[in-house]
């Protein structure tokens, strides 16, 4: 990572402070007053010692300093306890607000983007990510302002006393931030590199953990777990690597700090034999004034050595910012913000001209497409894998932006209302996906819903048959990613859902592909029975089933090469001809 690409990074790291800006002010300010404490303390230190033995006063007559000197050990630790928990809520919203923002982002964005990477990648991003910003918003950042306020204050302090203990706390604290910068300059690069191979090795376990079944059945799982414990290793080394850096920074400010407060010290021990005699403004070396200056020393050099401590936290946070402010602040094709509802009463038809699907990044996926879908109508759409049918089920879903036109009843699609054009569409995937926690609440999107469609749908879709076997019927949990069904049953909730909300458009994508024999078949008659309903269209590769369709789209190439019913494309010679004698052969 060149430097630049660390300046824009911490820039924008620095702006997303304004979500915590209160709780940041309010740790600022604890540290200041702490700051004060601090010198206070050291003052009555010294002027008790200064008291004690150059002075010989008595103990009741040092008795409010004593008093006060308590008083400041109690309030540092709850001023320390207050700073801290003012960080961590000025981390915290700011970790809310960017988790809010991504969420956001990949709502609009849809499940074409979501699916585009691994679920381990986007775990990563949402979570480990994220979290390691907390140090720098917490801790860090507030410690910068303080590293360079606190010492200012301490010199302050300590020039009207001993000029020559403040020069030499003036001149060697430079060196600290110089050093430290020099240790840490590729801490943040290591850090982004490492960051990436987490959300690699994410991805790759999870997908590797949800597809162990077929691991083992192959025999396959000893080579994977041992390529799993290569990239464990290497992931290991990695951040050895940025801890080697976050312990080397630190080291060379303790060396400095260490180095600095002996000089002050020694500066004192010459001074009190007689060997210095310069520094005080002609007033001579106080016990006071040395043990002033010797119990600042430290002081002085902390906020250094605590922003040291933190330092790494600022290279965690460039490296997780990169993918961060990457997706944040990229520009993305939307693919739909509109307002408008059109009116779809008397039924609904689709019409696309030159249409080109896009990805959010731009690139062209599939088209032109040229096609009209008539209200009612039910299309078969089929080809070869890769040819497009899946992108054109996201487009028309909402899901993906497009170029060209795409009309509903004389409305684009793109100046549609999304949450009113969702409302219109129903949908059933290979994969069946039930988010809620029981079988009526995936079936039935809100309250209980009507208990004799809800009867209907399930015999239809064959639920029936194995909800006699569930432990609570329609309110038996289905777990973690149906971990509770088997990939059939699930299907078939899947199916009754999308039966059971009324819809104007049907969009089914192979559902069929993981069902056996007669479980298949039991689908598919019902999908064909709810077919007439409302407008479908339907992707299969199964060619035995067409001729129970109005129409068969055949897509190649990105493109709508044939169009007609079964019957008249066999009559024609051309590609669809073509694809049912491979089939056949």
């Amino acid at each position: 990572m060149d430097k630049f690409r660390q300046q824009q990074l911490l820039s924008w790291l620095k702006k997303q402070r304004i979500y915590g800006n209160f709780w940041f002010r309010l740790s600022l300010l604890i540290g200041l007053v702490g700051a004060l404490l601090i010198v206070y303390q050291a003052w009555l230190l010294a002027t008790l010692l200064q008291g004690l033995i150059v002075d010989h006063l008595s103990r009741d007559a040092l008795l409010p300093q004593f008093i006060l000197l308590l008083s400041c050990f109690v309030l540092r630790g709850v001023l320390l306890w207050l700073r801290e928990l003012a960080g961590f809520a000025s981390g915290r919203a700011i970790r809310e607000k960017l988790r809010r923002d991504i969420l956001d982002k990949l709502t609009k964005a849809g499940p074409a983007v979501i699916q585009g990477q691994a679920v381990g990648s986007w775990t990563t991003l949402l979570l480990e990510q994220i979290d390691n910003l907390q140090d720098y918003y917490a801790r860090y950042l507030p410690q910068t302002l303080l590293a360079a306020l606190i010492p200012c204050l301490i010199l302050a302090v300590l020039f009207p006393v001993n000029w020559v203990a403040a020069l030499i706390l003036l001149l060697t604290a430079p060196l600290i931030p110089l050093f430290m910068a020099l240790a840490g300059m590729g801490a943040a690069d290591a850090n982004r590199r490492n960051f990436q191979a987490l959300a690699r090795l994410g991805g790759y376990f999870l997908d590797r953990l949800q597809g162990m079944e077929t691991l083992r059945l192959f025999n396959q799982a000893d080579a994977e777990t041992d390529r799993i414990r290569t990239a464990s290793a290497s992931f290991r080394q990695r951040t050895m690597e940025v801890l080697r850096l976050a312990f080397l920074s630190s080291a060379v400010l303790e060396f400095f700090a260490a180095v600095s407060v002996a000089v002050v010290a020694v500066y004192f021990g010459f001074s009190y034999l007689g060997e210095l005699n310069f520094g005080h403004y002609g007033t001579g070396i106080t016990l006071f004034a040395g043990f002033l200056s010797l119990i600042l020393a430290p002081e002085f050099f902390q906020p250094l050595r605590e922003l040291g401590t933190f330092y790494h936290a600022k290279a965690q946070a460039t490296g997780a910012a990169d993918a961060l402010e990457k997706f944040l602040t990229a520009e993305r094709l939307q693919a739909s913000s509109g307002t408008l509802t059109p009116n779809v009463e008397q039924g609904m038809t689709l019409t696309a001209a030159d249409l080109r699907i896009m990805t959010h990044e731009g690139i062209e996926l599939v088209g032109p497409l040229n096609f009209t879908l008539s209200a009612g109508k039910r299309v078969a759409l089929i080809g070869r894998s890769g040819a497009g049918k899946t992108s054109l089920l996201n487009v028309l879903a909402g899901y993906l932006p497009y170029q060209g036109s795409l009309k509903i009843n004389d409305t684009e699609l793109r100046d549609i209302l999304p949450s009113w054009w969702q409302q219109q569409l129903a949908w059933v995937g290979q994969n069946p996906h039930l988010p809620a926690q029981t079988v009526r609440e995936n079936i039935v999107a809100h309250g209980e819903g009507d208990p004799l469609r809800l009867q209907q749908v399930c015999e239809l879709a064959g639920v029936d048959e194995f909800l006699a076997r569930l432990p609570e019927g329609l309110e038996s949990a289905v777990g973690e990613q149906a971990a509770a069904l088997s990939v059939g049953q699930a299907q078939r909730i899947a199916v009754a859902r999308a039966l059971y909300k009324p819809c104007r458009l049907l969009l089914l994508d192979e559902p069929d592909a993981s069902l056996d024999g007669p479980a298949g078949e039991h689908v598919n008659r019902a999908l064909l029975a709810a077919s007439f309903n409302q407008t479908t269209l339907f992707i299969t590769h199964r060619l035995d089933r067409l001729a129970e369709w109005d129409e068969v789209w055949l897509l190649q190439a990105g493109e709508i090469v044939q169009q007609g019913s079964k019957a008249q494309l066999l009559q024609r010679p051309g590609p669809f001809k073509a694809l049912v004698e491979e089939a056949q052969a």
